[in-house]
């Protein structure tokens, strides 16, 4: 009976997840008190919904998938040299053009905008890649490497493209936190209860049964996690709709040309069809949950970058709930 109602909320994801998406930013806009009681429960609901993905992930295959040197190499490749001159790229004609926005806020998307897409994500991609029938597992194994290598890249290319007093007035304190509360928390739980699982005994029983009920939670828990978002953030975006109007052509092109040259990569590399889906779900999505706490701390001059890291994330969650059927065709 699970794995019924598992199978059939799988085969209607799509529409669950518009659902989602509707419902969220009905409800934001609506109540007042809701945005802000949902971006209390962003960060535990994610970090539930990564321990159901996390539990679907083969922990005892997981030394394979380091020693896969291709798939590394290819996520390193797409996400460090080719997204960094695609984003240059599409954000200059934002920096040329100032007319009908102030230049300090003007100064501030900008920077919005490249503190977002130069941080490849590090969370829910990889339940997004499991959802596509990607390789989670492979890219599991790659997030210490992506989630350090862009800590040490991230400021190196902030300073070339947008200047050294962004650099200077970014704490890495978010970056470090997320990764602990994201990543290694609910991939330690969903560990130990796969080794529970493994026993005989009665705490056996008890593993099988959060093993199974985390299969059948996985997409309930993404339908709450892409509502409580959009419901916490969906106010103040619509309330700078005007200045914000000006990223959301970058975000749609970023997320459109991205995918081809991920599955370039991936094919290149000489990948399998799973690793080759994960590589193009890596290339699109960023790191905007993470980077948006940094935003955050960021100078008062730049006030409106959290609000740019904001729309990426409701351009993005769009996006993702059409790759998951669409990425399947593009990469077979």
């Amino acid at each position: 009976m699970l794995t019924s109602l598992s199978t059939t909320m799988e085969r209607r994801q799509v529409g669950l997840y518009l659902t989602a998406l509707t419902v969220g930013a009905a409800a934001g806009l609506i109540s007042p008190g809701v945005p802000e009681a949902a971006g209390l429960v962003v960060e535990p609901v994610l970090g539930l919904l990564l321990f159901t993905t996390f539990l679907a992930v083969p922990f005892g295959r997981l030394g394979a998938a380091v020693r896969d040197l291709r798939f590394l190499c290819a996520v390193t490749a797409v996400n460090f040299l080719c997204v960094p001159p695609v984003v240059w790229l599409l954000t200059r004609p934002l920096s040329w053009t100032e007319t009908g926005i102030d230049h300090v806020d003007h100064v501030a998307l900008v920077v919005g905008v490249h503190l977002v897409l130069l941080a490849p994500c590090v969370d829910y991609v990889i339940v997004f890649t499991g959802l596509a029938g990607g390789a989670a597992d492979r890219l599991l194994t790659a997030t210490p490497l992506l989630m350090l290598t862009q800590m040490l890249l991230l400021p190196v290319l902030l300073g070339l493209f947008t200047g050294p007093e962004v650099v200077e007035a970014l704490d890495p304190g978010p970056f470090i936190s997320a990764f602990l509360w994201l990543i290694v928390v609910p991939m330690t739980a969903a560990a130990a209860t796969q080794w529970l699982a493994a026993r005989p005994s009665g705490p056996g029983r008890a593993g099988h049964c959060i093993s199974e009920a985390g299969g059948v939670l996985t997409v309930p828990l993404m339908m709450l996690t892409l509502a409580v978002v959009v419901a916490s953030q969906i106010g103040a975006v619509l309330a700078h709709w005007r200045e914000l109007a000006a990223v959301i052509p970058v975000f749609v092109a970023f997320s459109a040309v991205m995918p081809v040259i991920g599955a370039m990569v991936g094919r290149v590399a000489g990948l399998g069809v799973a690793s080759r889906r994960a590589v193009v779900f890596t290339a699109v999505t960023r790191n905007s949950l993470v980077v948006l706490p940094t935003a955050l701390t960021l100078p008062p001059v730049f006030s409106a970058v959290p609000l740019v890291v904001v729309t990426q994330t409701l351009v993005e969650l769009v996006v993702m709930v059409v790759m998951v059927r669409v990425v399947p065709l593009l990469v077979r």
